[in-house]
């Protein structure tokens, strides 16, 4: 690493990223650090973490914008595939990465940086998003991972910080791990550890309790078209509002609370709770709108790349084949994706009521119908189930005949 003399690091103002900052220095024989902290919309005072790094020694603290592109494009295409790892999370955290990742990138080509470097840990999936992302976009640039390497606690990780000027918390550390930005909470350790133990009702921000939420239903209605979410209620609102305003609707009623047991990519399980309203909302009323305007044989293989899709954004593979490929498959599906899904908010629940598409709809009401409007051929059916049941009979007859001989 002697070579290494100019770094770009992925900051948070943490304890863990603040003392990379002084470590770089003493044990890589950095030069210069050059802190990077990204606005994902999470609402943090991003004036005084750039200052912070300054601080702990940092030659420039840069403040990134991002919330942008991070819901236009990131955000609308996991909710465009359903994104959902396992079934259940849809991937708040993960979908930040990527978009972090290419940002480093951007300043070090800017800079003339040797190498980027982040705080992420040898347990955790950050760091493969990060260092997979990285390794992607910029092959030839080094990355550094000191929280991976230098072995210290938490403990010994503040005595190291703090002589080099870093102050310690000043405030009692909260035992949960946290990580935060506009599409929800994700929250670990402390007595989450236990999967049998109920999470506090302390660990959520976003969310109401059931107990605490409107005791009068809310119906809503969510417009989409070609599969992006462009208005609630009939006010149209560009990305980043519509995200916001679903947050603070579905907050409210206690929807998008998930407490699951997660498969890590390094291979162990963990137990994690996430808050993702207004993403898990858009993403449940999607699928609505989707099983009334995609064909029966589009909607069984588009919920199968769904899957594969959502484990690659979730392993850090943002920025593969595989994934762009599965990108234009989806990208084609949601050109009829248009129509509005109305939802009642109600306890915890997301309560699909209707959903409708003037221009794209696939449900024929006379079709569908048993009253005298029928228009449906009863008759073709016998021939229909004839030929469709045509292969089961046969193997059936020669097993007969198999066992009798």
């Amino acid at each position: 690493m002697g070579s290494v003399k100019k770094v770009v690091l992925a900051y948070s103002g943490g304890v863990d990223t603040s003392v990379c900052i002084p470590y770089l220095k003493k044990e890589y024989g950095v030069d210069e650090v050059i802190a990077f902290a990204a606005d994902l919309g999470q609402g943090d005072e991003l004036q005084s973490i750039r200052q912070k790094a300054i601080d702990a020694g940092a030659s420039k603290s840069l403040v990134g914008d991002l919330v942008q592109p991070f819901i236009e494009d990131f955000a609308f295409p996991a909710i465009r595939a359903n994104a959902l790892y396992e079934g259940r999370y849809p991937l708040s955290t993960a979908l930040a990465r990527p978009l972090i990742a290419h940002r480093l990138v951007e300043i070090a080509r800017e800079v003339n940086a040797d190498a980027v470097a982040h705080g992420c840990t040898g347990k955790g999936n950050d760091q493969v998003r990060f260092d997979v992302a990285i390794g992607s976009l910029a092959p030839d640039l080094k990355v550094i991972t000191p929280a991976r390497e230098w072995g210290m606690s938490r403990e010994e990780t503040i005595a190291y910080g703090e002589r080099f000027g870093i102050p310690a918390p000043v405030s009692k550390k909260s035992p949960y791990s946290i990580d935060l930005n506009l599409l929800g909470r994700s929250i670990e350790a402390g007595s989450l550890e236990d999967p049998m133990a109920s999470p506090p009702e302390e660990v959520f921000e976003m969310t109401s309790s059931i107990d605490q939420s409107p005791d009068k239903p809310q119906d809503i209605e969510i417009s989409f078209e070609a599969g992006n979410p462009v208005a609630i209620n009939g006010e149209r609102l560009e990305p980043v509002s519509i995200i916001r305003k679903a947050n603070i609707l579905a907050g409210k009623h206690g929807f998008g609370r998930i407490d699951i047991i997660e498969n890590r990519v390094v291979g162990i399980k963990s137990r994690e709770i996430y808050e993702t309203p207004g993403l898990l909302l858009l993403i449940k009323a999607h699928q609505e709108l989707e099983s009334l305007t995609l064909s029966a044989d589009v909607l069984r293989l588009k919920s199968q790349l769904e899957r594969e899709w959502s484990d690659l954004i979730y392993k850090g593979l943002w920025f593969s084949p595989l994934k762009d490929a599965l990108d234009g498959f989806f990208e084609r599906t949601q050109a009829v994706v248009n129509g509005l899904v109305r939802v009642r908010l109600y306890k915890g629940n997301a309560i699909i009521l209707g959903r409708g598409s003037t221009t794209n709809s696939l449900y024929m009401p006379s079709m569908a119908t048993y009253s005298s409007d029928d228009q449906f051929d009863h008759k073709s059916a016998e021939g229909f189930i004839y030929i469709w049941g045509l292969p089961s009979r046969i193997w059936a007859a020669t097993k007969r005949f198999q066992q009798q001989n």
